[in-house]
Protein backbone atom coordinates (compact mmCIF):
# COMPACT_ATOMS: atom_id res chain seq x y z
CA UNK A 1 0.00 0.00 0.00
CA UNK A 2 0.74 3.43 -0.82
CA UNK A 3 -0.33 6.50 0.36
CA UNK A 4 0.41 8.17 -3.24
CA UNK A 5 -1.18 5.78 -4.62
CA UNK A 6 -4.45 5.66 -3.20
CA UNK A 7 -5.22 9.14 -2.42
CA UNK A 8 -4.83 12.18 -5.36
CA UNK A 9 -4.73 14.57 -2.35
CA UNK A 10 -1.63 12.47 -0.91
CA UNK A 11 -0.14 12.25 -4.41
CA UNK A 12 0.02 16.14 -5.03
CA UNK A 13 1.64 16.69 -1.39
CA UNK A 14 4.23 14.10 -2.08
CA UNK A 15 4.77 14.73 -5.61
CA UNK A 16 8.06 17.16 -5.74
CA UNK A 17 11.25 16.58 -6.66
CA UNK A 18 13.44 16.16 -3.51
CA UNK A 19 17.25 15.64 -5.42
CA UNK A 20 16.79 19.76 -5.81
CA UNK A 21 17.84 21.53 -3.33
CA UNK A 22 15.76 24.30 -3.03
CA UNK A 23 13.18 21.71 -2.76
CA UNK A 24 14.09 20.20 0.28
CA UNK A 25 15.39 23.43 2.03
CA UNK A 26 11.59 24.70 1.25
CA UNK A 27 10.61 21.79 3.45
CA UNK A 28 12.71 22.16 6.10
CA UNK A 29 11.73 25.97 6.08
CA UNK A 30 8.23 25.00 6.28
CA UNK A 31 8.25 22.41 9.01
CA UNK A 32 10.16 24.86 10.95
CA UNK A 33 7.28 27.47 10.16
CA UNK A 34 4.39 25.07 10.85
CA UNK A 35 5.67 24.10 14.40
CA UNK A 36 6.20 27.67 15.14
CA UNK A 37 2.73 28.09 14.48
CA UNK A 38 1.53 25.39 16.31
CA UNK A 39 4.13 26.84 19.53
CA UNK A 40 2.07 30.69 18.86
CA UNK A 41 -1.58 28.84 18.77
CA UNK A 42 -0.87 26.84 21.93
CA UNK A 43 0.22 30.21 23.37
CA UNK A 44 -2.91 31.94 21.84
CA UNK A 45 -5.44 29.40 22.81
CA UNK A 46 -4.25 28.92 26.26
CA UNK A 47 -3.93 32.60 27.05
CA UNK A 48 -7.58 32.90 26.20
CA UNK A 49 -9.30 29.24 27.72
CA UNK A 50 -6.97 28.50 30.94
CA UNK A 51 -6.59 30.06 34.16
CA UNK A 52 -3.65 27.58 34.67
CA UNK A 53 -1.60 28.98 31.87
CA UNK A 54 -1.77 32.11 33.28
CA UNK A 55 -0.95 31.28 36.79
CA UNK A 56 2.79 30.47 35.35
CA UNK A 57 6.10 32.00 34.89
CA UNK A 58 7.54 33.07 31.72
CA UNK A 59 9.85 29.86 31.75
CA UNK A 60 6.82 27.62 32.42
CA UNK A 61 4.48 28.82 29.69
CA UNK A 62 7.54 28.17 26.80
CA UNK A 63 7.82 24.40 28.42
CA UNK A 64 4.12 24.01 27.78
CA UNK A 65 3.60 25.68 24.45
CA UNK A 66 6.68 23.84 23.68
CA UNK A 67 4.70 20.11 25.23
CA UNK A 68 2.31 20.57 23.07
CA UNK A 69 4.15 21.74 19.73
CA UNK A 70 5.86 17.98 20.50
CA UNK A 71 2.53 16.51 21.42
CA UNK A 72 1.54 17.34 17.89
CA UNK A 73 5.01 16.57 16.06
CA UNK A 74 4.72 12.93 18.06
CA UNK A 75 1.44 12.52 16.35
CA UNK A 76 3.10 13.08 12.99
CA UNK A 77 5.72 10.86 13.50
CA UNK A 78 3.77 7.78 15.31
CA UNK A 79 1.62 8.11 11.88
CA UNK A 80 4.91 7.68 9.80
CA UNK A 81 6.62 5.74 11.48
CA UNK A 82 4.29 2.69 12.13
CA UNK A 83 3.50 3.43 8.34
CA UNK A 84 6.93 2.50 7.41
CA UNK A 85 7.21 -0.26 10.27
CA UNK A 86 3.94 -2.49 9.44
CA UNK A 87 2.66 -1.23 6.11
CA UNK A 88 4.75 0.32 3.08
CA UNK A 89 5.95 -3.17 1.62
CA UNK A 90 8.91 -0.88 0.08
CA UNK A 91 10.71 -0.42 3.48
CA UNK A 92 9.83 -4.25 4.28
CA UNK A 93 11.91 -5.32 1.01
CA UNK A 94 14.94 -3.15 2.37
CA UNK A 95 15.01 -1.29 5.14
CA UNK A 96 18.70 0.23 4.08
CA UNK A 97 18.38 1.38 0.59
CA UNK A 98 14.38 2.62 0.51
CA UNK A 99 13.08 6.11 0.09
CA UNK A 100 9.46 6.79 -0.80
CA UNK A 101 8.10 10.16 -1.64
CA UNK A 102 6.14 9.87 1.45
CA UNK A 103 9.24 9.68 3.50
CA UNK A 104 10.65 12.62 2.14
CA UNK A 105 8.12 14.43 2.71
CA UNK A 106 7.79 13.60 6.91
CA UNK A 107 11.71 13.40 7.18
CA UNK A 108 11.83 16.96 6.06
CA UNK A 109 9.10 18.35 7.96
CA UNK A 110 10.83 16.65 10.85
CA UNK A 111 14.23 18.49 10.38
CA UNK A 112 12.42 21.86 10.50
CA UNK A 113 10.71 20.77 13.89
CA UNK A 114 14.12 19.41 15.30
CA UNK A 115 15.15 23.04 14.07
CA UNK A 116 12.42 24.66 16.14
CA UNK A 117 13.35 22.38 18.76
CA UNK A 118 16.88 23.58 18.61
CA UNK A 119 16.15 27.24 18.48
CA UNK A 120 13.64 27.41 21.46
CA UNK A 121 16.04 25.06 23.74
CA UNK A 122 19.21 26.81 23.05
CA UNK A 123 17.22 30.37 23.77
CA UNK A 124 15.16 29.34 26.49
CA UNK A 125 18.63 28.33 28.15
CA UNK A 126 20.15 31.72 27.66
CA UNK A 127 17.23 33.68 28.33
CA UNK A 128 16.14 31.68 31.96
CA UNK A 129 19.80 30.65 32.61
CA UNK A 130 19.19 27.02 32.33
CA UNK A 131 21.07 24.19 30.69
CA UNK A 132 19.34 20.63 30.49
CA UNK A 133 22.24 18.37 28.95
CA UNK A 134 20.10 15.79 28.08
CA UNK A 135 17.30 17.74 25.97
CA UNK A 136 20.44 19.65 24.13
CA UNK A 137 22.22 16.94 23.47
CA UNK A 138 19.03 14.45 22.39
CA UNK A 139 17.81 17.50 19.96
CA UNK A 140 21.41 17.89 18.55
CA UNK A 141 21.72 14.44 17.72
CA UNK A 142 18.05 14.58 16.39
CA UNK A 143 18.38 17.34 14.03
CA UNK A 144 21.49 15.84 12.83
CA UNK A 145 20.21 12.85 11.98
CA UNK A 146 17.61 14.07 9.72
CA UNK A 147 19.46 17.06 8.12
CA UNK A 148 21.83 14.89 7.31
CA UNK A 149 19.20 13.56 4.36
CA UNK A 150 19.29 17.14 3.28
CA UNK A 151 22.93 16.80 1.88
CA UNK A 152 22.95 12.90 1.42
CA UNK A 153 20.32 12.19 -0.97
CA UNK A 154 20.91 8.37 -1.31
CA UNK A 155 20.81 7.66 2.97
CA UNK A 156 17.31 5.42 3.07
CA UNK A 157 14.77 6.79 5.09
CA UNK A 158 13.68 3.69 7.07
CA UNK A 159 16.15 4.37 10.34
CA UNK A 160 15.30 8.19 10.38
CA UNK A 161 11.58 6.82 10.18
CA UNK A 162 11.78 4.98 13.22
CA UNK A 163 13.73 7.88 14.86
CA UNK A 164 11.16 9.56 14.65
CA UNK A 165 8.63 6.89 15.89
CA UNK A 166 10.66 7.14 19.05
CA UNK A 167 8.60 10.48 19.77
CA UNK A 168 5.59 8.11 20.03
CA UNK A 169 5.61 9.05 23.86
CA UNK A 170 5.42 12.76 23.55
CA UNK A 171 1.40 13.14 23.42
CA UNK A 172 1.45 11.15 26.69
CA UNK A 173 4.00 13.35 28.48
CA UNK A 174 2.32 17.06 26.77
CA UNK A 175 -1.36 15.61 28.42
CA UNK A 176 1.24 14.48 31.63
CA UNK A 177 2.74 18.00 32.69
CA UNK A 178 -0.27 19.77 31.63
CA UNK A 179 -2.95 17.95 34.12
CA UNK A 180 0.28 18.23 36.76
CA UNK A 181 0.47 22.01 36.59
CA UNK A 182 -3.05 22.35 36.83
CA UNK A 183 -3.56 20.21 40.18
CA UNK A 184 -4.92 17.04 38.69
CA UNK A 185 -2.29 14.12 39.87
CA UNK A 186 -4.91 12.68 41.60
CA UNK A 187 -7.19 12.13 39.49
CA UNK A 188 -7.88 8.43 37.43
CA UNK A 189 -7.11 10.46 33.88
CA UNK A 190 -3.94 11.42 34.86
CA UNK A 191 -2.66 8.13 36.58
CA UNK A 192 -4.09 6.02 34.03
CA UNK A 193 -2.13 8.88 31.08
CA UNK A 194 0.64 8.12 33.16
CA UNK A 195 0.99 4.31 32.87
CA UNK A 196 0.02 4.69 29.34
CA UNK A 197 3.45 7.00 29.07
CA UNK A 198 5.54 4.37 31.31
CA UNK A 199 4.31 2.12 28.75
CA UNK A 200 5.42 3.83 25.59
CA UNK A 201 8.90 4.32 26.82
CA UNK A 202 9.10 0.82 27.11
CA UNK A 203 8.19 0.42 23.25
CA UNK A 204 10.93 3.01 22.86
CA UNK A 205 13.24 0.87 24.27
CA UNK A 206 11.97 -2.15 22.47
CA UNK A 207 12.36 -0.17 19.16
CA UNK A 208 16.00 1.16 19.54
CA UNK A 209 16.57 -2.92 19.75
CA UNK A 210 15.03 -3.10 16.83
CA UNK A 211 17.37 -0.41 14.74
CA UNK A 212 20.26 -1.93 16.50
CA UNK A 213 19.41 -5.32 14.81
CA UNK A 214 18.63 -3.84 11.30
CA UNK A 215 22.11 -1.59 11.80
CA UNK A 216 24.45 -4.86 12.44
CA UNK A 217 22.94 -7.23 10.29
CA UNK A 218 23.12 -4.68 7.63
CA UNK A 219 25.96 -2.99 8.95
CA UNK A 220 28.74 -2.66 5.52
CA UNK A 221 25.41 -1.79 3.99
CA UNK A 222 24.33 0.89 6.47
CA UNK A 223 27.99 2.66 6.16
CA UNK A 224 28.23 3.18 2.82
CA UNK A 225 24.97 4.35 2.78
CA UNK A 226 25.08 7.10 5.24
CA UNK A 227 28.45 7.97 5.03
CA UNK A 228 30.94 8.50 7.56
CA UNK A 229 29.96 11.93 9.17
CA UNK A 230 26.05 10.70 8.96
CA UNK A 231 26.44 7.52 10.45
CA UNK A 232 28.20 9.15 13.45
CA UNK A 233 26.02 11.15 14.06
CA UNK A 234 23.49 8.39 13.67
CA UNK A 235 25.03 5.89 15.76
CA UNK A 236 26.05 8.07 18.30
CA UNK A 237 22.39 9.35 18.67
CA UNK A 238 20.94 5.37 19.11
CA UNK A 239 23.77 4.85 21.65
CA UNK A 240 22.59 7.84 23.85
CA UNK A 241 19.17 7.09 23.80
CA UNK A 242 19.36 3.56 23.89
CA UNK A 243 21.99 3.42 27.13
CA UNK A 244 21.10 6.99 28.55
CA UNK A 245 18.11 9.04 27.89
CA UNK A 246 15.43 6.26 27.82
CA UNK A 247 16.15 4.35 31.10
CA UNK A 248 17.12 7.40 32.71
CA UNK A 249 13.08 8.84 31.29
CA UNK A 250 11.25 5.82 31.69
CA UNK A 251 12.94 5.78 35.37
CA UNK A 252 11.65 9.33 35.90
CA UNK A 253 8.11 8.72 34.58
CA UNK A 254 8.13 6.12 36.98
CA UNK A 255 9.43 7.95 39.82
CA UNK A 256 6.69 10.96 38.95
CA UNK A 257 3.98 8.16 39.37
CA UNK A 258 4.53 7.60 42.62
CA UNK A 259 5.24 10.57 43.43
CA UNK A 260 3.91 13.37 41.18
CA UNK A 261 6.29 16.05 41.29
CA UNK A 262 7.42 18.48 38.29
CA UNK A 263 10.68 17.62 38.06
CA UNK A 264 11.29 19.85 35.21
CA UNK A 265 10.75 22.82 37.84
CA UNK A 266 12.46 21.90 40.73
CA UNK A 267 11.29 24.62 43.11
CA UNK A 268 7.92 23.44 42.38
CA UNK A 269 6.11 20.22 43.44
CA UNK A 270 2.74 18.99 43.36
CA UNK A 271 1.93 17.58 46.87
CA UNK A 272 -1.81 15.73 47.31
CA UNK A 273 -3.02 16.76 43.61
CA UNK A 274 -2.86 20.27 43.99
CA UNK A 275 0.46 22.76 42.89
CA UNK A 276 2.86 23.81 45.99
CA UNK A 277 4.09 27.33 44.56
CA UNK A 278 6.43 27.99 47.40
CA UNK A 279 9.75 27.28 47.02
CA UNK A 280 11.26 25.02 48.73
CA UNK A 281 14.42 22.65 48.46
CA UNK A 282 14.62 18.89 46.82
CA UNK A 283 15.08 16.54 49.57
CA UNK A 284 18.07 14.36 48.86
CA UNK A 285 17.95 10.61 49.53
Amino acid sequence: MNPTNEDPVFGTIFEWDYLLWEVRLTFLAAGFLIYLGVFLLSHWLSSWTSTTYCALSAKEKVFWNMAVTRGVFGLQSCVAGLWALLIDPVFHADKVYSQQKWSWFNCLIAAGFFLLENVAVHMSNVIFRTFDVFLVVHHLLAFGGLAGLVINVKSGHYLPLMGMLLEMSTPSTCISWMLLKAGCANTFFWKANQWVMIHLFHCRMILTYHMWWVCIFNWNAVMENLGLIHFIVLFSGLFAVTLILNPYWTYKKTQQLLSPTDWNFENKATENGTLNGETHQKKRM
